[in-house]
Order: C-alpha cells, then structure tokens, then sequence
C-alpha cells in the first residue's frame, strides 16, 4: 500500500513570533495539519526567517515556489499587481467592517484574478489585520497637517505611501520594519507611522514619546500563496485550509482590533502621549490631484468598486 502524497512548505510573514500575527497563523497550520491527517503540514517561519530580502524578493520566491505562503501588505505588491495599492489608499476606509465587507466582494474578486495572473494566489478571507495607522514622533507631536513639513518618517516599500507623505510635506524614507527601531533610537529619523500593535510589538515606546492618532490608513496581512502548489492539492484539503482561514483569520481579526484599542492605555503607561488631530487638513491636501492621479493609477473600474463600498473620495 503507497503512503499517501504530503504536501510540505513553508508560511511566512514578517513579523515577530511574539505579535498578533504569529500565533493565530501557527494555529491555523495546525489545525490543518490536523484536520488533513498530515497531508497538509506547513511550517510557520516569522521574521523572514532571518533572510534579509525584500519584500518583493520574498513574494518572488513564492512565484517560484521555493516558498508557498507569505503574508504581506497589499501595496508591497504595488509593482507587481498596481492594483493592491487600493487597500493604502489613504482615508479611504472608515471601519475595519469596511475593509473587510470590501475585500470580499467585486474588488477582491479583481485582485484576486490580478494576482492569479502572475502567479499567486490572494487566498479567499485570509486578509489579517493590522489596524489603522497613526504617527508617532521622537520629540515634537503632529498636531496637523502642516506638523508633517520636512518630517523625516519612515514608510514601508510601496509608492502610495512615499506619494502620500510627499503630498503632506514629510520626508519619506523607505526602510525595512526590523530595521526601525534602532533608526529611531540613533535620531536618523524623527518619526515612523504604523497602528498601535506594531508600535507593541517593535518596543517603539522606547524610541518615540508621542502618538498622533491620524487613522490616516488602513493596513492589513495578506496571506498569499503558490498558484502552483494550491492548484495541486485535492479540494477536499483545499476547502478545509479555507475554512480553518475563514476561523483563525476572523479569530486574529477580532484580537487585533481589541489590542489596538487596549494598546491606548497600555503605552500610556509606558510613557507615550496621545494627541488627537484635526484631520481634515490632511484630507484636504488630498482631496485634489492626489486622488486624481491615483484613480489613473488604479483604474476606474478599481475606483468604482471601491467607491460603491465606500462612498466618494476625494471630495475635502
């Protein structure tokens, strides 16, 4: 009697084992493994694996296959899909509900189909969250929009957030997340943006003092596979990685969300200061060419379905 096929690989992503990214992945993999009686059995590597790579150059090897899932922003594979650039679009999405209830109608269906073509699979419900964004600064809070003016603050890779903070006056500075905490803690940069978790998770408390609460964007996980690999598998494996994604996905979702908002208190108490801002300079700085030249960028039949979920953009 032949022993069964296994089909082994490798779950990346980019964050640290101890985060709220980690755990619920591991869970998922594990149940999988479980439910397909070892058919399945992926092993959940975090940090990369230590491999110090791009984004992109991680994405490419899950073209290839050398890795078969990775969880990613959407707008890191801007050059590759233009189109995922449409879930940074800034002051788009005004709940996570939004998001969600978004990527999982038409538009996710487009991106899914752009993602196929090259080689990828956007795997159905797998969109983890990571939270709204918000600046935080060594030495001087943003108060408004004229706060950010010659700022040097991290972004992530991705044109749309190098394009937004230059329309708001900043000073960009693409560098890699491992990489932050020791940029803000020798003064090479002023500032970094990203939601209340990986503050957390990265102990940026010990190199910024202020947290501006802009909601400025949305940013999430997305699990993102082989095309090759998930098309050899039986659909009976395939449904059952589904729904364990559909389960452990909406798990870590509904952690993260509470994390965020009990995160407020807790970096209180690690000596941050909060500071509410008026936003609507910022929407405003926006609202014109900006927001013309990203409807260019992604299309109007991106735009469309966009809008149809979230109302007009791009109006003040």
């Amino acid at each position: 009697m032949t022993n069964p096929r296994v089909w082994q690989g490798r779950q990346f992503h980019y964050q640290p084992k101890a985060s709220h990214v980690h755990p619920f992945l591991t869970a998922l993999w594990d149940s999988v493994r479980v439910e397909t009686d070892g058919r399945v059995d992926i092993e959940v590597v975090p940090d990369n694996g230590g491999l110090k790579k791009s984004h992109l150059d991680i994405v490419d090897a899950v073209i290839h296959g050398e890795i078969q899932f990775y969880a990613l922003m959407g707008s890191i594979l801007g050059p590759l899909a233009p189109v995922m650039d449409v879930q940074s679009l800034p002051f788009a999405f005004r709940d996570n509900d939004e998001v969600y209830r978004t990527m999982n109608g038409p538009l996710g269906d487009l991106l899914r189909a752009e993602l196929e073509a090259k080689g990828l699979f956007l795997v159905p419900g797998g969109l983890l969250e990571n939270g709204f964004r918000h600046i935080s600064t060594t030495d001087i809070p943003v108060l408004h929009a004229d706060g950010l003016a010659g700022l040097s603050i991290r972004i992530p890779e991705g044109r749309i957030f190098a394009e937004t903070f230059r329309e708001l006056g900043a000073r960009p500075v693409p560098l890699f997340v491992l990489e932050l905490h020791e940029a803000l803690g020798s003064g090479r940069l002023q500032a970094q943006e990203n939601p209340l978790a990986i503050i957390d998770s990265l102990k940026l408390h010990e190199v910024t003092r202020h947290v501006s609460l802009t909601s400025h964007m949305w940013s999430g996980f997305n699990m993102i596979g082989n095309l090759e690999f998930w098309n050899t598998l039986a659909h009976s494996d395939q449904q059952i990685i589904l729904r364990n994604v559909a389960l452990h996905v909406g798990r870590q979702r509904e952690h993260t969300i509470a994390l965020n908002r009990e995160l407020v208190s807790t970096l209180r108490r690690r000596g941050m200061q909060f500071h509410t801002v008026d936003t609507q300079g910022f929407r405003a700085r926006l609202a014109g060419a900006f927001y013309r030249r990203w409807k260019d960028e992604l299309g109007g039949k991106v735009w469309a379905l966009l809008e149809a979920e979230v109302g007009p953009l791009g109006k003040g």
